[in-house]
């Protein structure tokens, strides 16, 4: 799963968990139904953000929701899932933006892309996806040649670009392609007035992804030698957080000229999480997990919260506690995969860990707070989930 607005699921709360989880699965399924159980690998995040903004804008129409049958991803339970052209237009988007990775990944010759038969192989998938993205676009209304031209566009670009080029000119096909899709929201919803303010908030919202993903991967690009916009047009990381913020202080201002019939949950996604997204990957802000979303156990040194102040063993009546026997590497990938698919690992209290056995906190369970606030600026909002009081003006 990728993306740049990964919510935590205490923050969400009960209602909007499961709206956002209704949206998530929505994609995947409207991905399956139309295209195949492969084409679901494209399902991110960020694609489900169409899918919530049509819903926020129309309302949660009869026929909007059905119920799916159970999948492992959920702890094979069954739940209510998000349907119709929100979901639809979200799938062609995903297709087609898929496509175009997996054709700038074979064109870099990036790892095992870089032998033949492979990526011969990658573009016949990508064309598939391509044509498949193109044949739902155009179901619900959606021309997706406006996304095959940026991208088309984005290669020219980057192979002209070099120190001095400004930033802005290599995230706008990135940019264009997400105003495009956000707008389109406004149209499926039956508010075109909507489509204006919801343009422009899907370019910033581009530029933020193109940024963020630029910051994240420098490193990395460096140690490659792969394309990164950061470094070949020398933008420093000051400069590239201030555009970053820029972006985001406009998308706020451009979703209040927004009009929704229950904009919560959007407002959520793009107007807190997208901060807490920058404050991540520029590493001035975090939640309680770790950077990687990983579990194990504390840090050297670092008392389990269990043991906090007891002897050494972690035993509060002294003594040291038996130690369980560890699983062999294949057993333990299989209690790994069982406490994936039951969503111990993020939800559960305390579980057992899958090789060592020992007793580990779940991603959420030492959350101090700071990153449970569903909203900065609105204190009542865990209580009441009521955003209205929220001085962000949105």
């Amino acid at each position: 799963m990728f993306g740049i607005v990964r919510p935590c699921g205490h923050r969400l709360g009960a209602s909007l968990k499961n709206q956002w989880t209704a949206h998530l699965c929505g994609l995947c399924l409207a991905l399956r139904k139309d295209h195949g159980q492969f084409a679901r690998i494209v399902t991110n995040y960020d694609g489900l953000l169409i899918s919530v903004l049509t819903e926020a804008q129309a309302g949660q129409a009869d026929g909007g929701r059905r119920t799916a049958g159970p999948c492992p991803l959920r702890g094979m339970r069954t739940a209510s899932v998000a349907q119709g052209e929100g979901a639809r237009l979200a799938a062609a988007v995903s297709l087609v933006l898929a496509s175009a990775k997996v054709r700038d990944h074979v064109a870099d010759g990036d790892g095992l892309l870089a032998r033949g038969p492979v990526a011969l192989a990658a573009r016949r998938v990508a064309g598939r996806w391509g044509r498949a993205g193109e044949r739902t676009g155009s179901d619900v209304g959606f021309d997706t040649a406006v996304l095959v031209d940026a991208v088309d566009r984005q290669f020219g670009i980057e192979a002209l670009a070099g120190p001095g080029t400004p930033l802005l000119t290599v995230t706008e096909p990135t940019e264009t392609a997400t105003a495009a899709a956000f707008a389109h929201t406004a149209v499926l919803a039956g508010r075109p007035a909507n489509a204006g303010p919801l343009a422009e908030a899907g370019r910033l919202f581009g530029r933020l992804a193109h940024l963020l993903d630029a910051v994240e991967d420098q490193d990395a690009d460096a140690a490659s030698g792969a394309w990164n916009p950061l470094t070949e047009t020398g933008t420093s990381r000051p400069e590239a957080r201030r555009l970053a913020d820029d972006a985001l202080h406009g998308i706020r201002l451009a979703l209040r000229e927004a009009e929704f019939t229950d904009g919560r949950l959007a407002h959520l996604l793009l107007a807190h999480e997208l901060g807490r997204s920058v404050d991540r990957a520029f590493g001035t802000g975090s939640c309680g997990h770790g950077p990687d979303g990983s579990f194990g156990p504390p840090p050297q040194g670092e008392p389990h919260r269990f043991g906090a102040g007891a002897p050494s063993g972690g035993n509060p009546f002294g003594g040291e506690p038996p130690r369980p026997s560890g699983r062999g590497f294949w057993a333990g990938c299989a209690a790994a995969v069982g406490l994936c698919c039951t969503c111990k690992v993020c939800c559960a209290d305390e579980f057992e860990g899958p090789w060592s056995r020992k007793r580990r906190g779940g991603c959420c369970s030492g959350c101090d707070g700071s990153c449970c606030d569903a909203c900065q600026c609105c204190e009542c909002f865990e209580c009441c989930e009521c955003l209205s009081c929220c001085d962000c003006g949105l």
